[in-house]
């Protein structure tokens, strides 16, 4: 998702969808342990999104 998407939601949104990602990053880390991870790329995504999410919620916190 872009970081503009992630700016437009409320603190409790991003909060709420940062969790969601940390939980799909490690289901994604069990599948690729497992060998039934499909897409390898999407670990690196999920990854980007949370620093982006991270950064978001640092920004507004300065503010």
């Amino acid at each position: 998702m872009k970081a503009q998407h992630y700016r437009e939601m409320s603190p409790d949104e991003i909060e709420s969808k940062l969790e969601e990602l940390q939980r799909h990053l490690f289901d994604l880390r069990s599948q690729a342990v497992t060998e039934k991870l499909e897409n390898s790329k999407a670990i690196t995504n999920v990854r980007r999104d949370i620093a982006r999410i991270k950064t978001i919620l640092r920004e507004n916190s300065k503010n």
